[in-house]
């Protein structure tokens, strides 16, 4: 069965950092390219990071850049982001998705499978 299950959220307070982690099972990630999105309460979902499939392209929301870091670890199956500096404004469901890339680049759009989400809530 092919999933994405993403873990590491929690309840933070600003400032500080946390680290999520999106892992792949029933097919492995070297030949997808992978895209971490967030939806506020009451907001639609946005896009926030992503990575190609060869990990030599990465983009990221004016929001988070210079905060978040996207990475990947394909002998992990496994694909990370650092979010540092939290701001309350960051407090959403955090998603990862993927789809099937073989280019070097990624985007936020037409992907294949998502994971369930895990929620960040930043606050003090």
């Amino acid at each position: 069965q092919l999933q994405l299950v993403e873990s590491g959220g929690g309840l933070v307070q600003p400032g500080v950092s946390l680290r999520l982690s999106c892992a792949a099972s029933g097919f492995t990630l070297d030949y997808y390219a992978i895209a971490w999105f967030r939806q506020a309460p009451g907001k639609g979902r946005e896009g926030v990071s992503c990575i190609s499939s060869r990990g030599g392209t990465t983009n990221y929301a004016d929001s988070v850049k210079g905060r978040f870091t996207i990475s990947r670890d394909n002998a992990k199956n496994t694909v990370y982001l650092q979010m540092n500096s939290l701001k309350p404004e960051d407090t959403a469901v955090y998603y990862c998705a993927v789809r099937r890339s073989s280019m070097t680049i990624c985007g936020y759009i037409a992907m294949d499978y998502w994971g369930k989400g895990t929620l960040v809530t930043v606050s003090s």
